[in-house]
């Protein structure tokens, strides 16, 4: 098969694919090397970025999907006009990152980090596709553990977990600690004074 015959392919084949397509997977079905997919796969995803399309070939999820160019989101939201239900809570953003973050963990670890009960919130995740049970805890109760879905990879739009930017990155400085502390001692001194 010519690079162009491989490159329109491979168009073919995922123009028509919902989920992201394994590199494995295409080159099983183009019967040629999985190098030599990827290689064009990336090659088709330059050309497209180079020639300013309204679309990108991504690799998302461990494999090759197209989906729109990120900068066009406010044109695709208002066609999709996407409903609110379909939208997580604060609640469920928090914990969907406690367990992208520190998976796999169970839901007593994220009840212990959260400091209430999310029973409804890990039952909608695991519903909506997000989260799933990847194994048991050892010990008393052998409680479920808890890991994030190749869904949440793709809504995300990485590839790997390890592209998750670092938890250190929305955490303050110590600068801002230091006067959040100095504020919370000043405050408890103003409370003993007054009683």
């Amino acid at each position: 098969m010519t690079a162009d015959e491989l490159g329109r392919a491979l168009e073919a084949v995922l123009l028509v694919a919902v989920e992201p397509v394994p590199p494995g997977l295409l080159a099983e079905l183009l019967e040629e090397p999985a190098e030599r997919v990827e290689a064009a796969c990336d090659l088709l995803a330059a050309h497209y970025q180079a020639d300013g399309r309204g679309f990108v070939l991504a690799k998302i999820a461990g494999g090759y999907r197209f989906q729109t160019h990120p900068d066009l989101a406010p044109y695709v939201e208002r066609f999709a006009n996407r409903e609110v239900s379909h939208r997580l809570s604060t609640a469920a953003l928090e914990t969907l990152a406690i367990v992208a973050y520190r998976q796999p963990v169970s839901r007593s670890q994220i009840c212990a980090l959260r400091g209430v009960n999310v029973d409804g919130v890990v039952r909608l995740l695991d519903q909506r596709g997000y989260i799933e049970a990847v194994g048991r805890a050892e010990g008393p109760g052998q409680p479920v553990l808890y890991g994030t879905t190749e869904l949440f990879l793709e809504r995300l739009g990485l590839d790997r977990l390890d592209q998750l930017p670092p938890v250190e990155d929305f955490l303050p400085g110590p600068d801002t600690l230091g006067d959040l502390e100095m504020g919370l001692r000043g405050g408890a001194g103003l409370a003993t004074d007054v009683d």
